[in-house]
């Protein structure tokens, strides 16, 4: 019976067998390891409406009517994609179409085929030649966004304990 040299038999390997099917002819794929991407895809065909909301990174290049809340991700808008709602994410980068507002808490990158109309709020903005803004610009200071969104924090606790005794004495 003939075999190819892929399926060859090294009697003088010194590497264990990790093989433990007790047929040889049998096909065992090899086991890669790598970090999976996390990052959801809208395709070019699906149109959603309604709210978008987690925390993996999403790339966009169908069409999208509602909300999008990603404020610990990146939002990817395709050279196909369509975007009718607001953003709220770490980063945005469009290469497609967005009207709605857009807030980051690090950068928008909009490409030199992408377009936007509305406001943005953000820390970073890269606008490429070629591309198309309408609207306004809130470059925000870094270090007071951080201090802001700490005192927010430190305050939330206080805030929940005297909402709940408020309820609780009522």
């Amino acid at each position: 019976m003939l075999q190819s040299s892929d399926y060859s038999y090294n009697p003088k390997s010194n590497a264990p067998a990790s093989n433990p099917n007790p047929n040889p002819n049998a096909y065992n794929p090899v086991k890669t390891v790598t970090a999976p991407v996390d990052q959801a895809t809208i395709g070019r065909t699906l149109v959603i409406k309604g709210e978008i909301s987690g925390s993996e990174a999403l790339y966009i290049d169908g069409r999208v009517e509602g909300k999008i809340l990603m404020p610990e991700s990146r939002v990817t808008i395709g050279r196909n994609g369509k975007v009718d709602a607001s953003i709220q994410a770490r980063e945005v980068v469009v290469m497609g179409k967005v009207s709605g507002n857009i807030e980051c808490s690090d950068r928008v990158d909009i490409r030199s085929e992408g377009s936007v109309t509305g406001d943005i709020s953000t820390v970073r903005i890269s606008v490429e030649d070629g591309a198309a803004l309408k609207g306004g610009i809130q470059v925000r200071n870094e270090q007071k966004h951080k201090e802001v969104q700490a005192q927010t924090q430190a305050n939330a606790p206080s805030e929940l304990q005297k909402a709940m005794a408020a309820t609780a004495s009522a």
